[in-house]
């Protein structure tokens, strides 16, 4: 086998265990991904929260057992693909071992093992934009149509993963108008390839049009609540953390466009780089969203890289170069990654404080980072509701939950088979309102304003608490889950009619 395939391999390999070793057993699934593997039982063309992409990944799971196995063996993959794109750019490019190695090493000590440990859309959408530029290099490279047919394609997946993939399309446009690759836009199959995208994306457009563009109610949402929060310093912060390794590397990519020949049929990179953050800046979008534009750029600074540091007294810095990303995330990684405990955590608070990364979407810093706290107390909340609901008549209750995390996480650690609904996020519409529901439990969040449920006692024969989630580490923490019992009226207007006020936004 070829040197470069089997460190190529090597590297793939690494990857992937990596990924596998990147999490505590203290933590269970995070929130979000409940959500998404709930999807795979409802299968549309698009869905509140995401467009339907995630869902066909979570068919393909629950088809291999729905194990957390292969919950974390997909994002891995989308990371590992990730990795192979950048390698094939540099190949694509006459780039040698030391580029390829660099790059490799950059992309696989950064932010995507982060990204790469949760089923989220994020892996693939980074993936897509990788894709995206990858297509268009070779394109400007070789001039031949199918790689704008490659790009097309990519775009089309990305968008049916993850909206996000729009602000690429809105920087990357102006930005081969403003270079000589606008020819391209005289090529006759750019707007055929235009067009294979629109039919691709054209399913999860109907669906947005048919169920009233719940995505602009999701944003104008996400923009009230979330980004409303969001720092522009600390946007810019994080861009320099998410790559903290391979700053140098990705701005040498940048300022190799201007100053090495071989690379200015290229800068339309650089213009799309500059237009795409000048957009998420301004409209406050959070740091991640960026991620997707740095893989390329490492292909570019690791090529500029192997020209510059290969003749005399320059090529002894080779191995420093190959061996500061590793370092760096070796700094990092425990602090980053969830790799240590809660408890460890909480001891030894100072690092995780001086990167911000206590600072949840509430604009607030609490003890752990969001997203480990949202690893925490999802078994011991189903464990209760389980309880609760062995001693209840199966067939006439219904278990309804505050959010989409609760929903999910009793749905995914359930023994008993139960599939819980919320009237929060995709779970709104998949409330089964055609059976009798005589008995209801309920899950509340810690800050329910009606602690005494004295709005349900009226319609049920008893109403009474049966637990909470005690796990002092849990975002959840303090949510108590009711049990309404033997309903005096029927559940279904009711619901019905919560379920539209919901969407009204009322």
């Amino acid at each position: 086998m070829h040197t470069k395939t089997l460190l190529l391999v090597f590297f793939i390999v690494l990857k992937f265990v990596l990924q596998y070793f990147a999490i505590a057993p203290a933590y269970e699934l995070q929130r979000d991904e409940y959500l998404h593997l709930d999807q795979a039982r409802h299968l549309a063309w698009g869905y509140i929260s995401v467009p339907p992409l995630t869902s066909w990944v979570s068919y393909l799971i629950l088809l291999l057992g729905n194990g957390v196995f292969w919950v974390k063996f997909f994002p891995a993959l989308f990371g590992a693909l990730t990795i192979w794109l950048v390698w094939k750019t540099i190949e694509a490019l006459n780039g040698g071992l030391f580029a390829l190695c660099l790059s490799a090493t950059a992309i696989l000590c950064s932010a995507l093992v982060r990204v790469n440990t949760l089923y989220q859309p994020n892996s693939v959408d980074y993936l897509c934009w990788t894709l995206v530029y990858y297509a268009f290099v070779r394109f400007v490279q070789t001039e031949k149509p199918r790689f704008l047919y490659l790009g097309a394609v990519a775009f089309a997946l990305g968008f049916l993963n993850k909206y996000n993939i729009a602000f690429l399309a809105l920087g990357l446009f102006p930005a081969l108008l403003l270079t000589p690759t606008r020819k391209v836009f005289a090529n006759r199959n750019l707007y055929l390839a235009l067009g294979l995208a629109l039919l691709l994306i054209s399913p999860n457009l109907y669906w947005q049009y048919s169920n009233g563009f719940p995505v602009l109610h999701h944003m104008r949402e996400l923009s009230e609540r979330q980004l409303v929060n969001v720092d522009r310093a600390d946007f810019f912060k994080e861009q320099i953390l998410f790559f903290i390794g391979s700053v140098w590397m990705w701005v040498a990519g940048l300022v190799a466009f201007w100053l090495y020949r071989p690379f200015r049929p290229y800068r339309f990179l650089f213009f799309s780089f500059v237009f795409t953050m000048g957009l998420f800046v301004y409209f406050r979008a959070k740091g991640y969203y960026a991620i997707g534009l740095y893989p390329i750029l490492h292909a570019f600074g690791a090529l500029y890289l192997e020209q510059l540091l290969q003749k005399g007294w320059s090529a002894y810095l080779r191995p420093i170069a190959l061996a500061f990303p590793v370092v760096i995330f070796g700094m990092m990684a425990q602090v980053v990654l969830p790799m240590r405990s809660p408890v460890e955590i909480i001891k030894h608070p100072e690092m995780y404080q001086s990167l911000g990364l206590l600072r949840w979407e509430d604009g607030k810093d609490h003890p752990l980072p969001q997203d480990f706290a949202d690893m925490q107390g999802w078994k011991e909340l189903a464990q209760k509701v389980d309880r609760a609901y062995a001693k209840l008549s199966h067939q006439h209750t219904l278990v309804l939950c505050d959010n989409y995390g609760q929903a999910g996480a009793i749905n995914f650690y359930s023994k008993l088979g139960i599939q819980a609904v919320s009237m929060n996020a995709d779970y709104i519409n998949w409330i089964p309102l055609d059976k009798p529901i005589v008995n209801v439990i309920l899950v509340q969040e810690s800050g329910d304003e009606d602690p005494n449920r004295e709005d349900e006692k009226p319609i049920f024969a008893r109403v009474y608490r049966v637990g909470e989630i005690k796990n002092p580490y849990a975002r959840e923490k303090g949510a108590k889950i009711y049990v309404l019992e033997g309903a005096k009226v029927p559940i279904a207007p009711i619901l019905r009619e919560d379920i539209a006020k919901e969407k009204r936004g009322e």
